[in-house]
């Protein structure tokens, strides 16, 4: 098992590497608009996955990746040359599901947002199942008195049960 960060240098290299050999351009002419937008290179440095993705129609990108299938020797070679490793990596083409991806995350957003209007415009003719405050407020003191007055009254029917009771009792 090879060192991680050697890994990926090795990754970064053989992605420059075909870049770079892609823009000079290759004779095929299915070959269209094609960016790589990662390779990543297995622990044992023996295979490399080129990801990339081709501007244009579903046509052109099974075109171009036909044409990177049928060029992926010459640029094995072409890596073999460029890279300072015992043994070239096999070298594998993946297109990259990033403009799909994108896509649908812009299309789970914008429905986001569309929800949120909805619910900012139910919330603006909505009404309190409660009360407006629900929170317990500090009473008045005439409201306090009150309750004093009631705690007393109380009291006092109590102390008169009482009283009858200690009565009804002794006879």
């Amino acid at each position: 098992m090879a060192d991680p960060q050697r890994a990926r240098k090795l990754a970064d290299r053989i992605k420059e590497i075909v870049a770079r050999r892609l823009d000079k351009g290759l004779r095929d002419p299915r070959l269209g608009f094609v960016t790589i937008t990662d390779v990543r290179v297995t622990g044992d440095l023996q295979h490399a996955s080129i990801f990339y993705t081709v501007y244009g129609t579903d046509q052109e990108r099974t075109d171009s990746a036909a044409a990177l299938k049928a060029a992926t020797g010459m640029l094995r070679s072409e890596v073999g040359r460029n890279i300072t490793a015992r043994i070239t990596p096999t070298l594998e083409f993946i297109a990259d599901a990033i403009p799909e991806n994108a896509e649908h995350i812009e299309a789970l957003l914008r429905e986001a947002r569309e929800r949120d209007a909805e619910t900012t415009a139910l919330a603006e003719h909505a009404e309190y199942a409660g009360e407006a405050d629900p929170y317990v407020k500090p009473r008045e003191l005439d409201e306090l008195e009150d309750d004093a007055d009631d705690w007393d009254e109380l009291d006092d029917e109590a102390s008169d049960l009482a009283d009858d009771a200690e009565a009804g009792g002794s006879r």
